[in-house]
């Protein structure tokens, strides 16, 4: 089978476009809305989206018919109109294609059914064929240059779709692509290799992997596809711009348009012919995804080493994205957390106003800690995933190894990493003695340095601390405690360099009153063991009056406030709070050139000191 897009495929690789839907969105049309009617109702706006793209470079346009069967179009009372709006995609978009005076190929685009095919749902085989040869036939019929299949997770739908195209043409180009969770798996579980064996059966002239991971993982992934697919049919890669995030209400995408363009080399050298970019991606994404593949000299990205995963297999090490705040650290982002702990019972709102006000103000995570000073508290998870889902802002979960057996341990660990809550702070826990149950037990299996080692070395490369096989490798983030401004340094530089060597990727630190001594603390590491080695988020506890003040110096192990601060606070007397953030504020200032981030504590609940620390930060 030869077409001139297919030829063109043979030559160099070619570049498609970004996100539609994405830069439809971005002009205030809402997600309630079909944005495929648009090619009807607003073909103006949905041509500039497709212009946008070609003056970007793409060699390939996709029409915005995505969601355009009946099926979907119904949800919106469109069904009756589901050939229309696919036949104005075509036309559209050929019409831009014409008016740029460029070799474009304009690829019809089909997305899932979004609905699973019998026996996994109610729809019977003969139905799905029915819904695709509409949509299909459609495309075809207004002078589509190839058929792009997106996004699709159902492989037995997908495999009659492109039957069914064939019984339409026997010509027109199919692009068959898949999407593919964290574990390089289908939702249904397909693996790369299932997806390649199947679809290689058909006839697809390129297979490929579009949505849902970053170019990290798309990559991780295309280099597994790439050992099954046969040499006679290309492959195709478009990543997401990293995991979503919803900030002021709007969903936004992390990857830079620079990060993208570094992949779109990495990408082909992985062997895609066809790449570009899924949810988040934008002209601009692609304007540099265009100057890296016609000028390779600066490619930066080292490709990692192909892995295997097999039936039954754990898959790759790391395959899971790293978390935002893991990604913030790497790139040498100043990081706010703020600490906030359960309620005495099941009611929330409290804490969700609490942690709402504290985004707004600028905080990147939540710490939830985990029973504080060995008190009855909800557990933890709770609070972390309902923070997580409801404001869309990601926690670090403090996790205490006392009073847990290792079986517990693990099995709360997993939990955790179930709900998606993967930063993890290993602490000891305060002893019950000091709390409102001493007599429960302390017992523990493993400390914290053997909670950071069990997780980074263990459970991130899909063992359990037995040596048996998970189901899937983790990837947790995980901290460890540090005291900055230790009474006995050479003790406290013993117990963290166990840690760094455990594994730990970042430290909380215990409130540091004394930036001097801090800053000399590191000094001191580095000058007996090299370069400090992992990013420190300092402890600010904001001072609310002298009595907090004098408690803190002379009760809570491990504080220890210069005379001078308790002074300033016992003469602040009605505005001691006042000037507790000043200080706050100040403590702030002289560690930030030397620490990665600031992990505050509010005393007793007043979130609105922290919101009013956090905006002070420069």
């Amino acid at each position: 089978m030869t077409t001139k897009f297919l030829d063109a495929l043979k030559k160099s690789p070619l570049l498609c476009d970004g996100a539609t839907g994405t830069m439809i969105y971005a002009k205030g049309i809402p997600f309630e809305r079909s944005f495929d009617e648009l090619n009807l109702t607003d073909p103006a706006l949905v041509a500039d989206v497709h212009r946008g793209y070609i003056q970007a470079g793409s060699n390939v346009i996709q029409t915005n018919t995505f969601g355009a069967n009946r099926l979907r179009l119904a949800e919106h009372g469109l069904a009756h109109k589901t050939a229309e709006i696919n036949r104005a995609g075509v036309t559209l978009a050929k019409r831009v294609v014409d008016a740029s005076f460029r070799e474009v190929f304009v690829a019809g685009t089909i997305g899932p059914l979004h609905q699973w095919m019998a026996p996994l749902g109610r729809f019977s085989q003969r139905e799905v064929r029915d819904v695709f040869h509409e949509q299909a036939a459609a495309l075809i019929d207004a002078g589509a240059d190839l058929l792009i299949f997106d996004t699709f997770a159902d492989i037995a739908a997908l495999s009659e779709a492109i039957l069914v195209v064939r019984e339409i043409s026997a010509d027109i180009p199919i692009v068959a692509q898949v999407t593919y969770t964290d574990d390089m798996r289908t939702t249904l579980g397909h693996t790369p290799q299932h997806v390649a064996e199947a679809l290689a059966e058909l006839p697809v002239d390129v297979i490929g992997i579009n949505c849902s991971l970053g170019p990290s993982g798309v990559l991780r992934t295309l280099q597994n596809l790439a050992r099954y697919v046969p040499e006679h049919i290309f492959l195709s890669a478009q990543p997401n711009a990293g995991w979503p995030e919803r900030i002021g209400g709007r969903i936004m995408y992390p990857a830079t348009p620079d990060y993208f363009g570094e992949y779109a080399l990495a990408l082909v050298e992985a062997g895609a012919r066809l790449v570009g970019g899924c949810c988040g991606t934008t002209p601009d994404h692609i304007t540099h995804m265009r100057a890296a593949l016609d000028d390779p000299t600066p490619h930066t990205i080292t490709l990692p080493r192909p892995t295997s995963i097999e039936a039954g297999s754990t898959g790759p090490v790391s395959s899971i994205e790293p978390t935002r705040m893991a990604r913030r650290l790497v790139n040498r982002e100043f990081v706010v957390t703020v600490e906030l702990s359960p309620p005495k019972g099941f009611s929330l709102e409290k804490v969700m106003a609490g942690a709402e006000m504290l985004k707004a103000a600028g905080a990147n995570a939540i710490n939830v800690a985990d029973s504080p000073r060995a008190r009855m508290r909800m557990s933890p998870w709770a609070m972390c995933h309902l923070i997580q889902t409801k404001l869309d802002l990601e926690t670090v979960l403090h996790f205490p190894t006392r009073g847990r057996n290792i079986l517990r341990v693990q099995g709360d660990l997993l939990a955790a990493h179930a709900l998606n809550v993967r930063n993890i702070f290993a602490v000891m826990g305060d002893p019950t003695t000091i709390g409102d149950y001493p007599n429960a037990l302390n017992d523990y299996d493993v400390v914290p340095t053997g909670l950071i080692k069990l997780l980074k070395q263990k459970f991130n490369n899909g063992i359990d601390e037995s040596g048996e096989r998970l189901a899937q490798p983790t990837n947790f983030l995980v901290g460890c405690a540090l005291n900055l401004t230790p009474a006995d340094p050479a003790h406290e530089l013993g117990v963290l360099r166990r840690k760094i060597e455990s594994g730990a990727d970042f430290a909380l630190t215990q409130p540091v009153y004394d930036a001097a001594q801090a800053k000399a603390f590191i000094e001191r590491y580095e000058s007996e063991f090299g370069p400090w080695p992992l990013p420190i988020l300092a402890g600010v506890l904001p001072l609310f009056n002298a009595r907090h003040a004098e408690f803190l110096h002379n009760e809570v192990p491990g504080i220890n406030i210069p005379a001078e601060i308790r002074n300033r606070i016992n003469a602040a007397n009605a505005d001691s709070a006042s000037v507790g953030v000043e200080i706050a504020g100040q403590l702030i200032a002289d560690l930030k050139p030397f620490v990665h981030g600031v992990y505050l504590i509010p005393a007793f609940g007043r979130y609105d000191l922290a919101a009013e620390i956090i905006e002070g930060i420069p």
